[in-house]
């Protein structure tokens, strides 16, 4: 990796064009050469990062911003008289406007930053929650959903009297729709629900089930953690009150997320935080808050964060994303049908909507010793019950391992897991 030129701050993008790119579609290998992670061994082997669904890897195109922006224009943010500040804050608020345009959102401020999709979530359960949840209305959850978007739900209802209610999976993985309908009720105050299953790849009708929400009066939160780096969103087309995703699985640092909000409801939500940078005026007797979005970030935001992901949408949106699509369909396809022919192995969930993530069991296989046994060849998947423990059990199971690809894995990359899958049933 080149050290970046520090004196040419502030960049305001990330320079994608050095990428050698094929006119009209998309080339893995080509992306590839972005990532300088890709390229390192693990335990004498060249590594096949599979474990996506939980962090992406970083272009150096994130790298190099981030090192620009410590190495020459590291400043707090708003407030600051000096250029550096000024620099800093540009940034930043670049950084918002740039979610702001990847989410469809109306503008910059419905946005407010956050460590990553968990905090948005608890955000709107301390915030809107609290404030609007009591004792008979009902939140609903699907059984699909991530730890993040049960437990908060759940702290929520037992400070305010009110009810979680799961809703059921079919067979296959899908949400039961016509349970959902039955459960929907005047009692209804709130969905919670995921645009893409973290461990059935399943995508679920979002914009149908919020529309139905809607009937009733009910608001929606969408978790788009596992989403946003396989398809674009519109939240407006969705018609989402809530919008949330965590950097890190979109090829931006840790410990920086976004939530969006429609503008009616966030300028209704009281601060679940205080301290600085939330603030207008500020004495023993009374704080008067600071407009929104800037009311609910208390404290110094992550900026480097902001600047990393402002560079991963940069990255990100400079691709055809209709053929990054296309080609993660294609090798989802190859991977399932290839993994279909190793003995002994069970892959869960057939949702016919899915993104690229393959849960699977393997007969006579403890999970953990399925991944530990991949690792030795340097292929990184994740064993365990991946933060959704109810989902897994719908299908009788505490535990499983899970392959979740990316737009830079290859077809070469699928053969190296089921060359080794298969070669970890003959040594039984």
């Amino acid at each position: 990796m080149t050290t970046p030129d520090v004196t040419a701050w502030p960049a305001r993008s990330a320079d994608p064009s050095s990428r050698v790119r094929q006119p009209g579609g998309f080339s893995a290998e080509s992306v590839r050469q972005d990532f300088p992670i890709l390229h390192r061994t693990v335990n004498g082997r060249p590594l096949v990062w599979l474990d996506n669904a939980a962090t992406t890897q970083k272009p150096r195109q994130v790298i190099e911003a981030l090192a620009a922006y410590y190495g020459a224009a590291n400043s707090n943010i708003h407030r600051g008289a000096h250029t550096m500040a000024r620099e800093a804050t540009e940034a930043y608020e670049a950084g918002r406007a740039a979610v702001a345009d990847f989410l469809g959102a109306a503008g910059p401020q419905d946005i407010v930053f956050v460590r990553g999709t968990t905090e948005a979530v608890n955000l709107v359960a301390q915030s809107w929650g609290r404030a609007n949840l009591g004792p008979g209305d009902d939140v609903l959850v699907p059984v699909l959903e991530h730890h993040s978007d049960i437990v908060p739900w759940q702290m929520v209802a037992k400070q305010t009297g009110a009810r979680l209610v799961p809703v059921p999976l079919t067979k296959d993985g899908e949400i039961d729709q016509d349970a959902y309908r039955d459960l929907l009720s005047s009692r209804t105050q709130l969905v919670a629900i995921s645009h893409a299953s973290n461990v059935l790849g399943t995508v679920p009708p979002v914009a149908e089930m919020t529309a139905l929400a809607h009937r009733h009066n009910a608001k929606v939160l969408v978790d788009g953690a596992q989403a946003v780096a396989h398809f674009p969103v519109d939240v407006r087309e969705l018609d989402a009150d809530f919008y949330a995703f965590s950097g890190h699985k979109l090829f931006a640092p840790t410990g920086i997320g976004a939530l969006y909000a429609k503008p009616e409801l966030l300028a209704g939500m009281a601060p679940w935080q205080g301290g600085g940078n939330m603030i207008e005026s500020v004495t023993f007797g009374e704080t008067t808050f600071a407009p929104v979005p800037h009311r609910m970030e208390a404290g110094t935001g992550h900026i480097g964060g902001v600047v990393g992901l402002l560079a991963a949408l940069n990255w990100l949106t400079s691709l055809d994303r209709e053929a990054v699509a296309v080609y993660e369909g294609d090798l989802m396809a190859y991977a399932h049908e290839a993994l279909a022919g190793v003995p002994g192995l069970e892959l869960i969930g057939s949702a016919p909507d899915r993104i690229a993530v393959l849960t699977f069991t393997l007969a006579g296989q403890d999970p953990a010793a399925v991944a530990d046994w991949l690792d030795r060849d340097g292929i990184a998947v994740r064993a365990g019950h991946h933060c959704a423990q109810p989902a897994l059990a719908h299908y009788g199971l505490e535990s499983a391992a899970r392959a979740s690809l990316a737009l830079y894995n290859t077809h070469g990359e699928v053969d190296q897991l089921v060359a080794s899958l298969r070669r970890l049933q003959e040594s039984a």
